[in-house]
């Protein structure tokens, strides 16, 4: 007995301060959900575009597909690379606005599009800077306060360290394989490091640029200017973030960092002097 699937495919227009949202729904979802989910995406674009500029694409795409059986609100997301860029999110049906707004898939996808794709080599440093970002822009707009941005970052490098236990090599080597090896939390959360590191060098120095102020920069005057997916593109993206903040911080902490074969080790100290939202 074969089972019939019919997928309802509902297609609706939502227009925000800068980008308009286009929706397509894989999958039945009821009136109420939708408001929902149109609320959620709205807010989410509006924060992140808040906190990093305007997207460089005046449509953005989602798909979204409904789970009924999900055990947490948003369970999976993924950018599609394309033209434009597309984003997709899998829910949990009846979830309410509020609590979608609070979790951290939305944003962290959203930030992706303000960085050109990476070769797989380099998919710690796109995977920590969406990861960083997701959590400024969750801050900056008041989803989480400055002490659950702080314990959200020391709970993610304790999983990198762990996971790193059982991911030996180079970390350029691990993020080639990190989905055959299950190493995605240390390929992360090296990111994550690496983008802190940096934070604090451009702190220290009294630079007046943080992470969010040069990848908004990077968004308006040089995204499209690094070919996404060429294996130099993870280099060419570093090159652009020294020359916006006119230092030398980035290079030098890419170079060590694709090699390392340890995880960094960061203090809570280092963690709690973090000021990114200067």
């Amino acid at each position: 007995m074969k089972l019939l699937v019919l997928i309802l495919l509902f297609n609706l227009m939502v227009s925000t301060q800068a980008t308009e949202i286009e929706i397509e729904y894989r999958g039945w979802i009821s009136s109420s959900d939708r408001q929902h989910v149109e609320t959620w995406l709205k807010r989410g674009v509006e924060a992140t575009e808040h906190s990093l500029g305007v997207l460089q694409q005046q449509t953005l795409p989602f798909i979204i597909e409904p789970n009924l059986f999900a055990s947490e609100p948003v369970p999976w997301g993924t950018v599609q690379r394309g033209k434009p860029d597309t984003i997709l999110l899998q829910i949990k049906r009846f979830t309410s606005s509020r609590v979608l707004i609070k979790d951290w898939t939305l944003y962290h996808e959203i930030a992706h599009l303000y960085h050109p794709l990476l070769d797989h080599s380099d998919f710690w440093l796109a995977e920590g800077l969406a990861t960083y970002l997701q959590n400024v822009i969750m801050l900056e707009n008041d989803i989480v306060n400055i002490g659950e941005f702080h314990t959200r970052l020391i709970s993610g490098l304790s999983r990198g360290a762990k996971n790193t236990l059982m991911n030996k090599g180079s970390l350029k080597r691990v993020s080639e394989q990190m989905w055959s090896l299950n190493a995605q939390q240390r390929v992360c959360w090296s990111g994550v490091a690496f983008f802190i590191e940096a934070e604090i060098a451009l702190q220290d120095m009294g630079n007046k640029n943080t992470i969010r102020t040069l990848i908004s920069s990077f968004q308006q005057c040089c995204n499209s200017s690094v070919i996404s997916g060429d294996k130099n593109s993870g280099r060419l993206f570093i090159a652009s973030l020294d020359k916006l903040s006119k230092t030398t911080i980035f290079s030098n902490l890419y170079a060590n960092y694709k090699q390392r074969k340890d995880f960094p080790n960061l203090s809570k100290t280092q963690i709690y002097s973090l000021q990114p939202l200067r």
